[in-house]
């Protein structure tokens, strides 16, 4: 479990990094813009897989009582 989180965190890292240095020439790589972005958006999706919706904690709370 922790390492996957690790490596969520390490694909945000390398998703931030690819795509701020696609834009620092004049011209821009888009290739390496788009795989930074999907990084990105990869990682965050997959952190967000492990946080509990609010729907299932408040249907929790109501078959405790």
């Amino acid at each position: 479990m922790k390492s996957s989180q690790t490596l969520n965190y390490i694909f945000i890292i390398f998703g931030i990094i690819v795509s701020m240095y696609a834009k620092v020439d004049d011209a821009e790589h888009t290739y390496l813009l788009i795989l930074g972005i999907c990084s990105l958006l990869f990682g965050v999706f997959k952190i967000s897989q492990t946080i509990p919706s609010k729907k299932d904690q408040e249907d929790n709370l109501n078959s405790e009582d």
